[in-house]
């Protein structure tokens, strides 16, 4: 038996994680401020969870393909607006996006009003992305799109060309 399958197996006494309102680690992206809830260790690296604040009139990353991971978005307040491909979905509260590998997407917050939502990573891989970008901005360099490409590169995610 493999260490991985060891750690995909029941558990007789799980660890139960718990984090509270105030709780989890904070990443502060330019206007978007972040809260990890679950970075994978608690999953077996199978699942992270993040809730993003977009303030108002917020721009996305470029538009972009995961290779090796689904990203899922629930928009808890607020309107959300996905681009994929060239078709763009207005999402509020209540509404769930699913991004499987290989879809082109990004998102913004379009509107005069802050924009909270609930976002998932299956597998964990891209919650290191985000901290990669932090980095970026705490070492007092501009976030260019060539240095989010750069980091998106190391996480398995290209830039989705010959889209507006």
């Amino acid at each position: 038996m493999t260490e991985e399958t060891r750690n995909s197996e029941p558990q007789d006494d799980p660890a139960l994680s718990v984090v509270g309102p105030g709780d989890g680690e904070t990443i502060v992206l330019g206007t978007t401020r972040m809260r990890v809830l679950e970075d994978g260790s608690h999953t077996g690296h199978r699942l992270a969870i993040a809730e993003s604040v977009l303030a108002p009139r917020t721009q996305g990353p470029p538009q972009h393909r995961h290779a090796q991971h689904d990203e899922g978005f629930y928009v808890l307040s607020g309107t959300v607006r996905f681009t994929v491909g060239n078709d763009d979905y207005d999402a509020t509260a209540g509404t769930l996006v699913m991004v499987p590998p290989g879809t082109p997407h990004t998102f913004a917050n379009p509107t005069d009003q802050p924009a909270v939502m609930l976002s998932t990573f299956t597998p964990d891989l891209y919650v290191q992305y985000f901290r990669d970008l932090q980095a970026v901005f705490a070492d007092g360099r501009p976030l260019t799109r060539q240095a989010n490409i750069d980091a998106m590169s190391r996480y398995a995610t290209e830039p989705a060309t010959g889209f507006a």
